[in-house]
Parts: C-alpha cells; structure tokens; sequence
C-alpha cells in the first residue's frame, strides 16, 4: 500500500493516531510533524507529579507501538499552512509535504491573560518546559502564589503548591465556585471545602484586572481594585485550539475544527481532526459538536479517525457513528475526582447516589429522569463507585433516539 498520511501535531493525540492508522491497515508512509523537540509524552503528570518533583521527564514518555517504529518523525517543526486542494502542507521551514490524507491533531495551547503590567513571574502549564520553569519558581523560599482560574488545572497546581510547601496560595475565578463548570454546585462546593482545608485560599466571583511590577510580576490587581501580593502567577484561565495552519480553506474552525460524526473534516474525507482539536457530534447523546479535553480523547478519535481515513483511500467497512463514553480524573491533595459520562448534561437534575459531602461521595447528573454522567470525590472507593456505573452509562441508547 503507497501513499502517506500527514499528522499535524505529534504529542500524545498524533501518535495514537499513527498507531491507530496501522492497526486499521494502513501500510504505507506516515509522517508526523512537531513543534516540541521531545517525542510524545503524558500531560496530566505535568500539574502534579512533574509539578511536586516526583516525577522525571523519562517517565512521562510514551512507548510507542512496534508498528510505528517506521514512521517518519519531523520534531521541532510545524506545519504553518494547510492546502487541501493540492493534498499539502507547507512546514516552517518552507518545506512542503504532500500527502493522500491528513490528521489534524494539533491540539490546543493555554490562554493567556490580555492585561497590563510585566510578563516575568507569569506562567502556564501546558508543555514540559512549562512545568519545569514553574517547579523552580514555587520552590524559591517564600514564594507567594495566585492561581488564576479554578478549573482542572489551577486546581491541581494549587495542590501541588500547597504540597511543596508554598504558604501563600490563593485562586481567582469570576466564576463563584472552583470547577463549577464540570461539576455543578453541589460537588464544586464540597471541592472548594477540602481546599480550603488543606490551606489554599480563594478569591472567586472577580477577575484579574492588571499586574502590579516592574518586569516582574509583585501584585495581582483585582476587579474591584484590591491588590493580592504574588512573586509567582499561574494562568489557567481556559485554551485555545491550534487551528491557524488551516484558516483559508473554508472550514469551520469555530472553538476547534468541526468534523462530522465519523471526524471528517470540512466534508473532505480524506482529512480527519483528533484529539484536543477536535470538535465532534457524540452519538451517544445529543450530536451537538463539542470538543473535549479529556485524557481519553486523543485515543478514542484517533482509533475511529483512522478507520474512516483507511476507508476512505483503501475502501473497506464504512465505520459506525462516533459514540465515546468521557471520562476524566484530576487529582487534588489526597483525593481524587473521577468521572464517567456527560456531567455537564445533567447539571439541571443532580443526585447524591451515595456518601455524603466531607467524604467520599458519588453524584449522579440525569437528564429528564436518565442518568447521563457521574462523578465521584473522595478517596480510592468513591472512584471505584464510579467505575461501576460505566456499564449502565454504556448501556443507555442515545439522548436523540
């Protein structure tokens, strides 16, 4: 079989996708292009492990498959442009590849905060380099901490800041609770109990006007005009789809790039999108495009892009409707948050299946009486509680049939 397949974007989402294309056949080229210079390796340690000092980088590398030990690495590059009607791509380095089919998996970046003052002492979490820079920040004696943004990952970091031994850590968010977004009022409250137990401080319902310094960072300046004094700032205040190279081309790239439901893109079905920069119809629930950042992501569309992608230039069985259970986990101090399904579905109609708050407690979230998403909080047990739902979430027949 001749022919290659470009992957744009070469972390995790990139070579699952490469594994996944020579699991459903494809044995020609494959070539995926980077704009890291490290081979693939796991994010979620970045805010915890990586963060406290407990993990080195050789532990995050993924082992690639025996399959893909052919396949063509382009690190520190990046694809600047895409020309679907001529089947390429221009690199950075004005190089141009030309392919039979392409996999968007360039995933997302932070976003940063548009506001006056200095750039030195701020900092995001999203590469290696990112959590290594911010590790030799918060170990400095007398670090003091302001955590922008109360969602998985400023959450985490306060965690792990706390757990190092910063004194002062505190949160900011306009939202009035951390992590309300995914989790609803009921557990976000709990959430920001336990925090607050363990030391951290919150400043929620305002948001960050300015910095106070010269070139670097000494106050964080707050909607309402008081000032939190900060040596070291961490933006998690949301991420934004690395879509660029594919601007032009007349697709939507509204909030990611919108694939149909076999993640096909732009009605070009030799072009296909996974991971972080996917935004897909579930089948299991409502169809509308959504894109997730969850860890399971990245393989799930990678597995089902590739067989679409086979099918398409090598014919074959036509894949089913992309249907993905989610799933995430964040851990935080000593507990952890685990969910199976679409919370977010549910928030409207939210049960406590079992435990209590201050413990280890199981949610459900339902939809017109359905259950549509747990999410456990607490300990070992409560993770194992939801797990055992994963069998009747998978059970249930779409919200659309």
């Amino acid at each position: 079989m001749g022919g290659r397949i470009v992957v744009a974007g070469a972390s995790m989402a990139g070579l699952r996708a490469a594994e996944q294309l020579r699991a459903a056949g494809w044995t020609g080229m494959i070539t995926l292009v980077g704009d890291e210079p490290h081979m693939p390796y796991n994010r979620p340690p970045l805010s915890k492990e990586v963060l406290a000092g407990h993990a080195p980088f050789e532990s995050l590398a993924f082992r690639p498959r025996a399959s893909v030990s052919d396949v063509e690495w382009r690190l520190g590059r990046t694809v600047v442009a895409a020309r679907p009607a001529e089947r390429a791509v221009e690199l950075d380095s004005g190089e141009v590849l030309r392919y039979d089919g392409l996999v968007a998996a360039t995933g997302m970046r932070p976003r940063r905060l548009r506001c006056p003052g200095p750039s030195g002492g701020r900092h995001t979490v999203r590469t290696l380099d990112d959590a290594q820079g911010l590790r030799e920040a918060l170990t400095r004696p007398g670090a003091r901490v302001v955590v922008v943004g109360a969602g998985f990952i400023g959450c985490e970091v306060a965690a792990t800041a706390v757990g190092l031994g910063v004194a002062e850590v505190t949160v900011v968010d306009p939202l009035p609770l951390p992590m309300a977004g995914p989790l609803g009022e009921l557990l976000a409250r709990d959430l920001r109990t336990r925090h607050e137990e363990r030391g951290v401080r919150f400043r929620l319902g305002t948001g960050v006007r300015g910095f106070e310094g010269d070139r670097h960072v000494t106050g964080v300046v707050l909607d309402d005009g008081s000032v939190l004094p900060a040596d070291v700032v961490v933006e998690s205040v949301g991420s934004v789809a690395n879509t660029e190279w594919l601007e032009g081309n007349g697709l939507d790239l509204t909030d990611g790039v919108l694939t149909d439901e076999l993640l096909r893109v732009g009605g070009r079905p030799e072009i296909v999108a996974v991971g972080d920069v996917a935004r897909f119809p579930n089948a299991r629930y409502d169809g509308v495009p959504r894109r997730v950042e969850h860890w399971s992501i990245p393989t799930d569309t990678a597995k089902h892009a590739a067989k679409a992608l086979v099918h398409h230039l090598r014919g074959g069985e036509r894949p089913a409707p992309f249907a993905p259970l989610p799933t995430f986990w964040s851990d935080q101090h000593d507990f952890r948050l685990q969910s199976f399904g679409a919370p977010t579905l549910g928030r409207d109609d939210v049960r406590v299946l079992d435990g209590a708050p201050g413990g280890d407690m199981l949610v459900g979230y339902h939809t017109a009486g359905r259950l549509v998403g747990v999410v456990a909080l607490g300990g070992p047990a409560a993770a194992s509680a939801a797990a055992r739902h994963r069998a009747e979430l998978l059970k249930q027949p779409a919200l659309t049939a």
